[in-house]
């Protein structure tokens, strides 16, 4: 039989430990979303953002792919060709000069891709689950499914700016993957643009690319998760220590001995290390006609 004492013992300082890991996370988690969307803030902050005008490429593009003019931004030096920003009123950005480098119908192609982001609520969404993988840093496999998460969003996006033209969004993410802007600031690029920063751009690893170019040519595209057996195993080992640990605390102390003394909730066989008597068997070792102090009066939960 398990001593419930000498469990609730060895366990409640581990529960007591992930309560400070919780608040721990949460500060993490807040630190995290804030820096990200200063981040947003500094670069949008430091370029000068105008609406599409009636008639040109951006109105007529927006207008083919069903998308508001309202909700783009064009940005001259614009250190990623096109993305969606913004967690309560997410808007699409896009570079200056992309109509030099797309065709119309390629430029149509990535606004419909970036629509899709903004209808989802994708930048939110997405920050939600960031919020959420920090808070519970300890448990890394929530962030792997969180990059996954994101990666998925870009598919999701792809197949509905497809619109039965796929070799034609393939064709801009090509072009738009080896975008450069000379003279421009490193710290405003795609390093700090990140998935983590709210800000949705899928040309930033090559995995994604290769798997979103091969699905619209039409050829197998493996799926590459972030998970690994590593951090599944690692969340499985904390959240078993988790229950255990809460189930030990939240389970009732038995109140008293055989004797009837108030037992006061600490193990005291040979005073010794919980772990010493976590099991009460007929042949432990005790003073010569004295009681286990674990031996319960009938009824009583072990």
């Amino acid at each position: 039989m398990i001593c419930v004492i000498a469990v609730h013992q060895m366990l409640a300082p581990v529960h007591a430990i992930f309560h400070w890991l919780l608040v721990a996370g949460l500060g993490f988690a807040i630190w995290d979303r804030s820096r990200a969307w200063l981040v947003v803030r500094r670069l949008l902050g430091s370029v000068e953002a105008r609406k599409p005008r009636a008639g040109d490429a951006f109105w007529v593009a927006a207008v083919a792919a069903d998308v508001r003019p309202s909700l783009m931004r064009v940005v001259d030096g614009l250190p990623n060709p096109a993305f969606t920003a913004g967690w309560l009123r997410p808007h699409i950005y896009v570079a200056a000069r992309l109509p030099d480098a797309l065709t119309a119908e390629e430029l149509s192609a990535v606004l419909a891709h970036e629509h899709a982001h903004v209808r989802r609520r994708d930048p939110a969404r997405l920050s939600i689950l960031r919020f959420v993988g920090c808070a519970l840093f300890w448990l890394p496999a929530l962030r792997r499914l969180a990059a996954d998460a994101a990666d998925d969003a870009e598919i999701a996006a792809d197949d509905t700016a497809v619109r039965g033209q796929p070799l034609v969004l393939a064709s801009a993410i090509l072009k738009l993957a080896g975008w450069r802007v000379s003279g421009q600031d490193p710290d405003l690029g795609g390093r700090v643009l990140s998935r983590g920063s709210g800000v949705m751009i899928g040309f930033q690893r090559d995995a994604l690319l290769d798997r979103r170019i091969h699905r619209l040519v039409g050829e197998a595209a493996p799926v590459v998760t972030h998970v690994t057996r590593r951090s599944l195993a690692a969340a499985f080992a904390g959240l078993l220590l988790v229950w255990s640990s809460g189930l030990a605390v939240a389970h009732p102390l038995p109140a008293r001995t055989e004797h009837g003394a108030a037992h006061g909730g600490h193990c005291t066989q040979h005073h010794g290390w919980a772990l010493e008597h976590l099991f009460c068997f007929a042949g432990h070792a005790r003073t010569p006609g004295a009681l286990c102090p674990h031996e319960m009066l009938p009824g009583a939960l072990r």
